[in-house]
């Protein structure tokens, strides 16, 4: 990968990793509940689902995925639900107290990778970073020494800094009525990514 190539790849990933969705909800939600040192777990999880499909979509697995409709539409429906799910379970919880330090290491990490892996906009990220930045001519094993630690390393800063966003939220003097509006704006969020992705499945606009 020339380095033209690299900053452009680089420039892509920034915009990919750090526009807001439901992985920048849950770090902050995370960090909110948690406390820095724990809710990085969150991040962890988010990294091994990021490196999962860096994988496949060097092995074309992806473009399989993409171009699979009866997939897409059970991932589409699949994801929408579970969003939808921890948006009318995080908004009915907003007005009790923080207890996130009940929850264990593996609920956390669990939780943020299936968060990371649900949205079929993954799928079609990791794809076009092959399509359109990966040079044909090279071998695809040569490039990835300059794609794995670039995406990993964006995409472990954007995700921490959204987790230190919540955890400094959490060390604010916020009060009750205060933690239950941020919190209930979070689970609003997640229940606008989890219906958009639903109407995302629909067909609108098909006439006959």
């Amino acid at each position: 990968m020339s380095l033209e190539g690299w900053l452009v790849f680089a420039g892509f990933w920034v915009v990919f990793v750090t526009s807001p969705g439901p992985n920048a909800v849950n770090c902050i939600r995370n960090g909110l509940a948690l406390g820095l040192p724990r809710a990085l777990i969150g991040v962890t999880a988010i990294l091994t689902q990021s490196a999962l499909f860096l994988a496949l979509s060097a092995a074309g697995i992806s473009a399989l995925i993409l171009h699979a409709p009866g997939a897409l539409l059970i991932a589409k429906l699949a994801g929408a639900a579970v969003l939808i799910w921890l948006g009318i379970r995080s908004w009915r919880a907003a007005e009790r107290p923080l207890s996130g330090g009940d929850e264990g290491a593996g609920s956390v990490w669990l939780k943020a990778f299936l968060i990371a892996t649900i949205n079929p906009k993954s799928v079609a990220g990791y794809l076009a970073a092959f399509t359109q930045f990966v040079e044909p001519d090279l071998p695809i094993s040569r490039q990835m020494w300059a794609i794995v630690p670039t995406s990993l390393l964006i995409t472990a800063t954007s995700y921490s800094g959204y987790t230190a966003l919540g955890a400094w939220l959490g060390t604010r003097a916020l009060g009750v009525v205060g933690q239950t509006r941020v919190r209930r704006l979070l689970a609003g969020c997640f229940l606008l990514y989890g219906l958009a992705l639903g109407a995302s499945a629909l067909p609108f606009g098909e006439m006959e």
